[in-house]
């Protein structure tokens, strides 16, 4: 009879994308999974994985085994589900991932009271911008400001996510305050970027009329956190998620421009996991816990 966790094994390879990563996601030498996927090899008496030095390519018959493989993990998955569902106790570790700018603003602070209150708890937490793969990672819960289309996740909205204009008393009392939407083109403005693109046209609407405005700036930014500091710093004028800058709203080091018009929202924010019959105690109890402490009101 095959072991199941050669089978095991094999899947975390291809999820992983080489034997040295998913040694590392083991917490195994490599020696040990390039042994268990020959064992594997030799017991099947067919090649799973063709391997070059640059990537690992599934056969034929590695494709079919793989969907087998992952059978048997789904399953050891809902195993370890059902028990921790039926536990007494909020207890073992806990994955969560989260972009940086919510994760340094938001989540952080929330974390903490979570560990406080349930302290047998463990938690790490990965801050990337990256959209991560929950069920190859591992992840539990995961915090998205997207717009979610993967049939796989449960999606839990924790808040909407506005919009503001905003720049520093600094270069307003340099620059002037902008009273209309096209004032704006007289202005310098900080523009976010990504993938290569710059959002420079920002929509304005007023009286049900949407007046889009081309604007201008020499710096660009990929970074929500890092958009707000060079606004704080009085470079300019810019637009982005009121989430990020409530903080220096409330102190004055930055000024909400034109209030009177609407802005598009951004997506909205959401607690997403993979879609299980069981659903670890700590997992569900830090989804709710999210719910009840009102995320929505601290962002």
């Amino acid at each position: 009879m095959l072991n199941p966790q050669l089978l095991t094994t094999f899947s975390a390879i291809v999820s992983a994308g080489s034997i040295s990563a998913a040694a590392t996601r083991l917490g195994c030498g490599k020696s040990v999974i390039s042994r268990q996927l020959s064992r594997l090899e030799s017991d099947l008496g067919a090649r799973l994985i063709q391997r070059t030095t640059r990537k690992l390519t599934l056969t034929e018959v590695g494709k079919v085994v793989l969907l087998e493989a992952q059978q048997i993990d789904r399953a050891l998955n809902n195993v370890a589900q059902i028990s921790g569902q039926f536990q007494q106790e909020v207890r073992g570790p806990l994955r969560v991932a989260c972009p940086r700018p919510l994760g340094q603003r938001h989540l952080v602070p929330l974390i903490t009271e979570f560990t406080r209150l349930h302290p047998l708890v463990e938690v790490t937490l990965l801050v990337e911008d990256r959209m991560t793969d929950l069920v190859a990672e591992q992840i539990d819960v995961a915090l998205r400001a997207a717009n979610l289309e993967d049939s796989t996740l449960v999606a839990r909205k924790l808040a909407d996510n506005p919009r503001t204009l905003v720049a520093s008393p600094s270069y307003l009392a340099r620059a002037g305050v902008p009273k209309t939407p096209s004032d704006l083109t007289q202005h310098e403005c900080l523009l976010w970027t990504r993938d290569n693109r710059v959002y420079d046209e920002w929509p304005f609407t007023l009286d049900g009329v949407t007046e889009r405005v081309r604007v201008q700036g020499r710096i660009h930014v990929n970074d929500g956190m890092a958009l707000a500091a060079t606004a704080c710093a009085g470079a300019g004028i810019t637009l982005m998620d009121r989430l990020l800058v409530e903080q220096e709203l409330s102190s004055g080091e930055l000024v909400e421009l034109l209030p009177q018009y609407s802005l598009a929202p951004g997506p909205s924010i959401y607690a997403v996991y993979p879609a299980r019959q069981w659903l670890a105690l700590n997992t569900s109890t830090f989804v709710e816990f999210l719910l009840n402490q009102r995320f929505a009101q601290r962002v």
